[in-house]
């Protein structure tokens, strides 16, 4: 018995790395698992079957159930598909994970539009449009439903470089805390994923050992929170960001300090009385967090 049984889970991006764990993970706690993966390169170009078709037969070899869907997560056509092929195979959906994504860093002065919107593109608008299906779904069972967005600390944080990558990952924390707020009324909870992980996304990208690393960042050690939070232990936990770098896990939340504050009666502060408020209280400021350490 697994604590999905019965359950149908639709993962993008699933053909490798991170997408994998998360399919194969959910399929061993006994959800049917629809595969998705356009099979392109990181930068989001080309594309094939082999991959998302390699993790569907690992999850029917191990006893599981899976289908493979090859469509963008781009285009609402194949977006609804992915959510359709749930429904004709497994007669439901219940669970989604925004799992695809590319990458085209660049530095911003050297940004082009079309890295921007090839980043936007895929990890922004693929989720809105997966998403929009997947929700409709779930509200038309009335049973509930779990959705997991994949952020980074690109965008809650900040990187170097990653301009595009950072907007679109800031993007899906704000559009997950809308949803988890609208979502609660249905039992539909929505959550942020900010994972570290080695995979061809990152591997160039990390320093160390690259076997060490292989190791430690395992992608098979950020998909158990993932799949918890998919389960009816999880059904109150909505609205968190987590943080995943191996097999810690933190949570990020936001905290408001006040900087300068006067009576809202008052008149409005001077230019150099806001300055010499706000002078009084930065030396308590939190500092500015480091992606590596959170």
């Amino acid at each position: 018995m697994g604590k999905l049984d019965g359950k149908v889970a639709l993962v993008t991006g699933a053909g490798g790395g991170l997408g994998r764990a998360h399919a194969l993970l959910l399929a061993r706690q006994g959800a049917a698992v629809v595969v998705n993966d356009l099979g392109g390169a990181r930068d989001g170009t080309g594309g094939g079957h082999s991959m998302a078709d390699g993790v569907v037969e690992e999850i029917i070899a191990a006893g599981g159930r899976a289908v493979a869907s090859y469509g963008s997560v781009t285009d609402d056509g194949a977006a609804a598909a992915m959510v359709q092929a749930a429904i004709d195979n497994f007669g439901r959906l219940d669970i989604l994970i925004n799992n695809a994504g590319i990458l085209r860093d660049r530095s911003f002065k050297k940004m082009t539009d079309a890295e921007w919107d090839a980043v936007i593109d895929v990890h922004l608008r693929g989720s809105y449009l997966v998403t929009k299906h997947a929700w409709q779904r779930m509200l038309e069972q009335n049973e509930g439903g779990r959705i997991v967005m994949t952020s980074s600390t690109s965008g809650l944080i900040g990187n170097f470089g990653q301009a595009n990558y950072g907007a679109a990952k800031a993007g899906l924390a704000g559009f997950m805390r809308v949803l988890a707020l609208e979502g609660k009324k249905y039992g539909i909870t929505v959550n942020v994923l900010a994972p570290a992980a080695m995979s061809r996304m990152t591997e160039d990208l990390m320093q160390g050992d690259k076997e060490e690393l292989s190791n430690r960042m395992a992608p098979e050690k950020v998909s158990p929170l993932v799949v918890w939070l998919c389960t009816p232990d999880a059904a109150h936990i909505t609205g968190r960001q987590f943080g995943v770098n191996g097999n810690r896990v933190t949570l990020l939340s936001w905290s408001v300090d006040t900087v300068a504050i006067k009576d809202s009666s008052e008149e409005p502060w001077t230019v150099e009385e806001i300055g010499e408020a706000v002078a009084q209280t930065e030396a308590s400021w939190p500092e500015l967090l480091i992606p590596s350490q959170v």
